[in-house]
């Protein structure tokens, strides 16, 4: 919006061209998504309070998570409504790009807002059924997937990170294709949302990532001199995922343990959905699972579980995802947190690596 109300003014007022920059908007969008949820995460906090939206506790799970119950949770709208916000402010809305990912993320969330307010305020602990979920998403992510590929935002092909000359032309499975990966980060990122920070941390390492990754593809002579794929448009969305991850980092300073307010499904699927969308139009989707391991390990840690309890009657974890398992281990919550966050750290590190290394 700001871009374009203030850029055409250029002509009169030089100092207006900074507008044009996508690096200036990145910062700008990323303040203004910080300061959202700084100023508005008390009275949002204090509005769910007064609505009895408080998270109910597994009895099964670590004894010491029993105290959070009744911590007021769907913190995740803050999130979403500061996304919103500075992407709307801050982004070039001619951008279709921009416009995919914001919708996956919103409707998503819309599926994720649901599931937690069939659980909080209706008290039906099992909220939407994996299988009704599990259609919300597979229908969104479909039709972010067919949106791309019929507008061709990105080339419909499979880019192997390391190898310059690798790579996969999917076609038309192109779509199912860029199906899984968003469902997939979706469910990953929620998954992981089980101790007070523990999702936010990641998502905060993965967003930053893919906003230089964004960046970069998006650039015609960056990309050539990386030789990576180079995606017209696709450096629009590092002022998306500025604000991801602003957002993130002022839902935090709220999430930190011990957490005043959960983000919920409402969050942790459409941030997931956010990263998974965002890759696909990068072409980063291997790099995702990369930069993403601690999404990744979470989720297998979960399949592995149930595979074999179902098969051998044996658990592989003490208790999945596998952050309870270290808390059952004796690891304090603090501890598992600060730890996956360090790891998180580094995989976005040797993400970035592979820029050079092609």
């Amino acid at each position: 919006m700001l871009f374009h109300l203030l850029y055409p003014m250029h002509v009169n007022y030089s100092a207006l061209n900074v507008f044009k920059y996508i690096t200036f908007r990145t910062f700008g969008a990323g303040i203004t998504a910080v300061l959202f949820s700084l100023l508005l995460g008390p009275g949002f906090i204090r509005f769910l309070q007064r609505k009895q939206m408080g998270q109910a506790i597994r009895d099964d799970g670590p004894q010491s998570h029993l105290s959070k119950k009744g911590t007021p949770t769907m913190g995740g709208g803050l999130i979403l409504l500061s996304i919103t916000i500075s992407t709307l402010l801050w982004a070039d809305l001619s951008n279709s790009g921009i416009w995919i990912a914001l919708l996956t993320t919103l409707f998503t969330g819309v599926v994720g807002y649901i599931d937690d307010y069939r659980k909080v305020v209706q008290k039906n602990p099992k909220g939407l059924s994996a299988r009704q979920k599990l259609l919300g998403q597979f229908l969104i992510a479909a039709a972010a997937a067919y949106a791309l590929y019929v507008l061709r935002e990105t080339p419909p092909v499979l880019k192997f990170p390391f190898f310059k000359e690798w790579s996969l032309d999917l076609g038309v499975l192109f779509i199912p294709f860029a199906v899984l990966v968003i469902v997939g980060a979706s469910n990953a990122v929620n998954l992981t949302d089980g101790l007070d920070g523990l999702a936010v941390g990641p998502t905060i390492t993965t967003s930053v990532t893919f906003l230089i990754l964004a960046y970069c593809a998006g650039h015609a002579k960056i990309a050539e001199y990386l030789q990576i794929p180079y995606v017209p448009g696709s450096g629009e969305l590092s002022v998306f995922l500025a604000t991801v991850a602003a957002s993130c980092l002022g839902f935090l300073w709220f999430n930190t343990y011990p957490a005043q307010v959960f983000m919920g499904d409402v969050g942790a699927l459409a941030l997931g959905a956010a990263l998974g969308v965002v890759s696909v139009i990068t072409k980063n989707e291997i790099l995702l699972a990369l930069c993403g391991g601690i999404f990744v390990v979470e989720a297998l840690s979960v399949m592995a579980q149930v595979a074999s309890f179902k098969m051998t009657g044996k658990r592989v974890f003490k208790m999945a995802p596998i952050h309870h398992h270290f808390e059952l281990k004796g690891w304090a919550e603090p501890k598992v947190i600060v730890r996956f966050w360090i790891i998180s750290i580094l995989l976005s590190l040797v993400t970035l690596s592979t820029l050079k290394l092609r």
